[in-house]
């Protein structure tokens, strides 16, 4: 089983998605398979409703060059603290609990580096993807 991307995450990757989307089609593909006479997503709307709302994330955010490799995408909510890891893991400041590194203004750290990114809809929160 994969793991199950939802929108209260504060990252997501691209690939977790891609197979969810998958398994989530295999489960509806099984389900028709055995002649039901019950539509799928009358049997199954919560996944009904997971796979609708994961395909149209997909289909907004696909258009991104690493879609299928891996690309992150952060939640909204989440983006300043990203953008501080970010800096961090990247070798962008040291260690030392000091200034100028404690004067560092992070919301607008965050909106200069969301340049680089496009939002997409995932079933009602904004995510941002490195477009």
């Amino acid at each position: 089983m994969s793991i199950v991307p939802d929108n209260a995450d504060d990252v997501i990757d691209s690939r977790d998605v891609i197979a969810r989307i998958e398994e989530l089609q295999h489960t509806r593909q099984h389900f028709m398979d055995t002649e039901s006479s019950i539509p799928w997503a009358e049997a199954e709307p919560d996944e009904a409703e997971e796979l609708a709302a994961l395909e149209a994330l997909a289909q907004e955010a696909e258009g991104c060059a690493d879609w299928p490799y891996g690309e992150t995408l952060v939640r909204d909510s989440y983006f300043k603290d990203y953008a501080q890891q970010l800096a961090e893991d990247i070798g962008c400041l040291n260690d030392d609990d000091k200034w100028p590194y404690t004067c560092t203004d992070w919301e607008l750290a965050a909106r200069e580096l969301r340049y680089d990114y496009t939002s997409v809809d995932f079933a009602g929160v904004t995510y941002w993807v490195r477009s």
